[in-house]
């Protein structure tokens, strides 16, 4: 964490007499503002972007330049600064969202091995996405949609993820996976893998869809073939 720039006296008890005569003062200067998560305050928050120039002070009076600081962000609330990488980070609502996009992603993933033909698949695929936030989720509305995806790219009833849908799994899963814990990767896997099972075994197809969505989290493929092993002890 880089600390706020701002009046700094030579060396010297503080308050004291030089300290009060000469110094280093960072002029900053703001470049842009945004919404981020504050890892002072432990939430979003406002920031600002900004750039400052050092220069020396005496008597209050800048005089020589002392080179360029940051550039940093500024917390609106703590006023605490800190390197660009922390917009890297997603805002918690961003982070809300991407969860469920992700969550999504792979339920329909694995519905379309041929999910939509068992009522146990598509009970325990509209249980997992009122968990994760679509109240409005219904079977008919996951029929059509991996209906309408068939017709689209073809039927993915078969082993060897089809393209398209690997594309979606990794552009889903890839940007979420970096702000995810071990544990919450393998809980979204298995979730899916939950839904898999629902209607029995695995199919050779669910399990290269559920191998693929590991790959996406960057899940080892050993823990993969271990979470779905486990998956099958553990009841939904």
């Amino acid at each position: 964490m880089l600390h706020r720039g701002g009046h700094r006296g030579f060396r010297g008890p503080r308050g004291s007499f030089a300290g009060r005569l000469v110094g280093t003062r960072t002029a900053w200067t703001t470049v842009c503002d945004g919404e981020f998560f504050c890892p002072g305050c432990g939430g979003d928050r406002n920031y600002q972007r900004r750039t400052g120039r050092r220069r020396f002070v005496f008597l209050g009076v800048p005089l020589l330049s002392r080179g360029e600081a940051g550039p940093v962000v500024e917390c609106a609330a703590c006023q605490d600064h800190f390197g660009l990488e922390t917009l890297d980070h997603p805002t918690t609502v961003r982070l809300s969202a991407m969860l469920r996009d992700a969550v999504h992603t792979v339920v329909i993933a694995v519905l379309t091995t041929g999910g939509t033909a068992s009522r146990a698949a598509l009970d325990a695929a509209v249980t997992t996405l009122h968990g994760a936030g679509f109240d409005d989720c219904t079977e008919e509305r996951l029929t059509a949609l991996v209906d309408a995806l068939a017709a689209d790219t073809g039927s993915f009833d078969v082993p060897d993820c089809v393209p398209g849908l690997a594309i979606e799994l990794h552009e889903a899963l890839g940007p979420l996976t970096p702000h995810l814990a071990p544990a919450g990767r393998e809980a979204l896997l298995l979730q899916g893998a939950r839904i898999a099972l629902a209607d029995g075994p695995y199919t050779p197809a669910e399990r290269d869809v559920l191998a693929t969505a590991g790959c996406a989290l960057t899940i080892d493929p050993h823990d993969v073939a271990r979470l779905l092993v486990a998956a099958t002890r553990t009841p939904s």
